[in-house]
């Protein structure tokens, strides 16, 4: 996974997306929001690491962050809970089926790109990517079951952390020797580019 090329798919994709919004039809994003969908049964969550708006406005917020050495805020405890998602999957079915039904054009978009942006200034992308995006719920769940997804080799293992320390979306357990959740890794590739050893791979 080189970074160059998933930087330049995250600006090509912003730069569609921003157009989008310029020209009036943010409704044309859910055709690449769909076809994410469809790819998530085979590759898990690549929508979310390459073409997603907002994780790519994000990622730039936190490398400033670290630059100048600004330290997160802890996350609450009551954003783990199920009803957290449910809530915020149920708001943007609300806003949708609005504009469905009234051919009211509501902003839902921009105000998710502004909302995810806006936490990450404060908080570690995780509260987004793990809890309040709608987006990611929906795929969460055919990437449970991708065929392709990233994996830790236990004997190239040696627990240094570094893995864990750079995902995003806090999709790596720290046990003895660590394991990726498809469900929920982003399959940005930071990980395997962070790993000493090699022992992290996307097959």
């Amino acid at each position: 996974m080189k970074r160059s090329l998933r930087s330049l798919t995250q600006v090509l994709f912003l730069t569609f997306f921003v157009l989008l919004m310029v020209l009036g039809r943010p409704q044309l994003w859910m055709a690449v929001f769909l076809a994410g969908m469809v790819l998530a049964f085979f590759a898990g969550r690549l929508y979310c690491g390459y073409l997603c708006p907002i994780n790519t406005l994000m990622e730039p917020v936190t490398w400033l962050k670290r630059k100048l050495k600004i330290k997160d805020r802890k996350l609450p405890k009551f954003f783990e809970h199920p009803a957290v998602r449910i809530l915020a999957v149920l708001f943007f079915l609300v806003a949708f089926g609005v504009t469905m039904i009234t051919g009211k054009r509501l902003p839902v978009l921009p105000l998710l790109v502004a909302i995810g942006v806006g936490l990450t200034l404060f908080f570690p992308e995780a509260l987004w990517h793990r809890y309040l995006c709608p987006y990611g719920l929906f795929l969460s769940i055919p990437s449970r079951k991708a065929k392709k997804r990233v994996f830790v080799t236990a004997d190239k293992c040696i627990n240094c952390t570094k893995c864990a320390r750079v995902c995003p979306s806090r999709a790596i357990i720290r046990e003895e020797k660590h394991q990726v959740l498809p469900a929920e890794c982003l399959v940005c590739g930071d990980c395997i580019r962070s790993c000493p050893t090699q022992a992290i791979t996307f097959i």
